[in-house]
């Protein structure tokens, strides 16, 4: 591509089995060749047997260009970094499901929130709408913000100095929520049901979502959603069953109170709304494969948190998508052009994944 890139990659654990022979995975290690640079690396376990399947490093690539790097057996300590990928389940704040990078952080709503809305309780969320926290810093604050707003209720709702939670999203889709677009009705489900820490960090975090059937298929979606460091994009690996074949499924982002700017790009398969909020802007995306993507409207409502941005694709069995933002408060971008070409180049990034040979 002519564009440099910082992305994660994985190795497979069978591509370095030679290295591993005889030698324990905490001490592989990996570093830019011709340099006694080391990197810091993960290991992801996906099946939970104990041996790892994947390692994890972030690798820089100049436009149009190779990097070598090495694989060793050593000891030495790898650099650590305030700034993580990172997730988790939030028990603290009812039953919240939380992950952030050092860009961006997002939320999703449990059961018990889903239960203390239907018996009439007060604080519990109705919704399976993603959330977005806003971030000035690059390092963890998921754990220090929930735990301040335990000792001051709305701690995470003011700015602080290191950024807020000013997004609501109610019923509507947040960024990223999925529905069915149905008789010109979107039908959409409830809170999670039940949660799977697979990965917490600190290079990617992996976690999955699993929804009681809804909608009139009676759809059953989990979610498996993963976050990497350094990028504004949560990746949404959604599988689907249902007791019949369902049309339209689609992902939303929500339109607040219609001030917004919507850019809706089929062609290359990014869809995106900018707002206003307090005295910054909000950008929020969605990209996939514009070869799934059937039709993107935004359907505008005069009930509250029924206005979306949605894109309608093709139903199949697995879909995977990328939903992410970008807050001006944080100095990551200043305007909307540079929003999308942020988009541009996710969209580029998905379509040509940096390939990974092992000699």
């Amino acid at each position: 591509m002519n564009f440099d890139r910082k992305e994660i990659v994985t190795v497979k654990r069978n591509q370095i089995e030679k290295v591993l022979k005889n030698n324990s995975e905490k001490n592989v290690r990996v570093k830019l060749k011709g340099t006694e640079k080391f990197l810091t690396t993960q290991w992801i376990d996906y099946d939970n047997d104990g041996k790892a399947d994947e390692l994890l490093f972030q690798a820089e690539v100049k436009a149009k260009s190779v990097s070598d790097f090495v694989v060793v057996i050593d000891t030495v300590k790898e650099p650590q970094s305030k700034a993580v990928a990172y997730s988790r389940f939030v028990p603290e704040r009812i039953d919240d499901y939380a992950w952030e990078n050092n860009r961006v952080a997002f939320r999703a709503y449990g059961p018990v929130a889903q239960q203390l809305v239907e018996e009439g309780k007060e604080g519990g969320t109705l919704s399976s709408g993603i959330d977005l926290w806003l971030k000035k810093v690059d390092y963890s604050i998921i754990d220090d913000w929930y735990a301040k707003n335990e000792k001051e209720a709305g701690y995470y709702h003011i700015d602080h100095g290191e950024g807020y939670d000013p997004y609501h999203v109610g019923a509507s889709r947040g960024t990223g929520g999925a529905g069915v677009w149905v008789n010109d009705s979107l039908q959409v489900g409830k809170n999670y049901i039940n949660y799977k820490t697979i990965a917490k960090g600190p290079l990617r975090t992996i976690f999955e979502l699993d929804y009681a059937p809804w909608s009139q298929y009676q759809i059953k979606e989990t979610k498996r959603i993963s976050l990497d460091l350094g990028s504004n994009f949560s990746k949404f690996d959604i599988i689907l069953k249902a007791k019949e074949q369902f049309p339209n499924y689609t992902i939303g982002i929500t339109l607040h109170d219609k001030k917004g700017e919507i850019n809706i790009n089929k062609t290359k398969g990014w869809f995106r709304h900018w707002e206003p909020i307090d005295k910054t802007f909000l950008g929020e995306g969605i990209v996939l494969n514009p070869e799934l993507v059937t039709q993107a409207f935004a359907n505008n409502s005069t009930i509250p948190d029924q206005s979306n941005l949605l894109i309608v694709t093709n139903p199949s069995k697995k879909i995977t998508f990328y939903a992410g933002f970008v807050w001006t408060g944080s100095k990551q971008v200043n305007e909307v052009t540079q929003w999308d070409e942020m988009l541009n180049k996710q969209a580029e990034i998905i379509q040509n994944p940096l390939q990974v040979t092992v000699n």
